[in-house]
């Protein structure tokens, strides 16, 4: 009896250490946890909060915990260890978190999503998402040449970095397919969240004859849309469906599906398929994560039943590669 005593002793001390350790950790094994680490901050109506409705889908569809973190343009790398202190799966959204390179393997234990950009090499627990914009810009251009007045068309842009100019070659590709008289016109805001600089950028094009005008400045070209609204012009959304914003100015939109393409990537690893991780899943026009939107169903329309079905057989086009499209990537 003492020796059976001893030995349930013994095992009831091995299970206190055992919940001791995992309480060090942070993290709770019997529940999957997910963190979104945005570069920026939510509010965007676009890139940012398309990754956060992502996760609120993967939080109402499987038994997961979700959390998430804006870096609001500061602290990326330690933000990143944050969020791997306490989640088994990190999702980075945003170029600037490149320390995910020297980071991710830190923590072996914690698979990796970069969404926007991609590791210079494979990193075994990192799974990189890339869109490919410039497809979708290119239809976006194409509709903006075709409902312009003046003949000239313009992008604003949140900065001058590849990312961003792949929005804008595509863009001024499609423009000219439309006609090779369109020209295109575009500009900065160095900013990604001032809407003042987004208007005045607008402004800015708006007076060298634009009369559509692309978005590509995040929660910036919220000023892009004022500026359309008291100038009478149109213009386009980015990343997610913007029309609701504003039905009168805003003709369509170009969209990356952020959300919906980390929604898939973490179901897929929820049913045991990890088979992503330590590559590039580049998405694009014939995968269905990028294309044109048009706002929800009674939303008013701009754009003809005809123009887009123009733009249909181009998205095919470019699916099939029979068109290319210029990069900067």
């Amino acid at each position: 009896m003492k020796k059976l005593i001893a030995v349930l002793l013994f095992a009831a001390m091995l299970v206190g250490m055992m919940v001791g350790l995992t309480g060090c950790t942070g993290v709770d094994n019997t529940k999957l946890k997910i963190a979104l680490v945005v570069a920026d901050k939510f509010g965007d109506r676009s890139f940012y909060d398309s990754s956060k409705a992502g996760l609120e889908r993967l939080a109402a569809d499987f038994d997961v915990e979700t959390s998430t973190i804006e870096c609001n343009g500061e602290n990326h790398a330690n933000q990143m260890r944050n969020a791997a202190d306490k989640a088994n799966i990190v999702v980075c959204v945003g170029w600037e978190f490149y320390d995910i390179e020297t980071i991710a393997p830190e923590y072996p234990d914690v698979r990796w999503i970069w969404v926007d950009n991609a590791t210079t090499a494979p990193v075994s627990n990192v799974l990189n998402i890339t869109y490919a914009q410039n497809e979708g810009s290119f239809l976006a251009g194409y509709i903006a040449a075709a409902m312009s007045e003046t003949g000239v068309v313009g992008a604003v842009g949140g900065e001058d970095s590849d990312t961003i100019n792949d929005f804008i070659v595509g863009f001024e590709q499609g423009a000219k397919y439309f006609s090779a008289d369109t020209q295109t016109v575009h500009n900065y805001t160095d900013s990604y969240d001032d809407v003042a600089k987004g208007k005045d950028c607008a402004l800015q094009l708006h007076e060298q004859n634009a009369d559509v005008v692309f978005q590509i400045a995040s929660a910036a070209g919220d000023g892009v849309f004022q500026a359309a609204k008291e100038e009478g012009f149109y213009a386009i959304g980015v990343d997610s469906d913007q029309k609701f914003i504003d039905e009168d100015v805003i003709i369509c939109s170009m969209k990356k599906e952020v959300g919906n393409s980390i929604y898939a990537a973490i179901k897929d690893y929820i049913n045991n398929d990890t088979s992503r991780w330590g590559t590039t899943w580049v998405t694009g026009i014939s995968d269905g994560y990028v294309g044109i939107g048009y706002g929800e169903e009674g939303a008013k329309q701009q754009v003809s039943d005809d123009l887009k079905a123009e733009v249909e057989a181009l998205a095919e086009q470019i699916a099939s590669g029979e068109i290319t499209v210029d990069t900067t990537r």
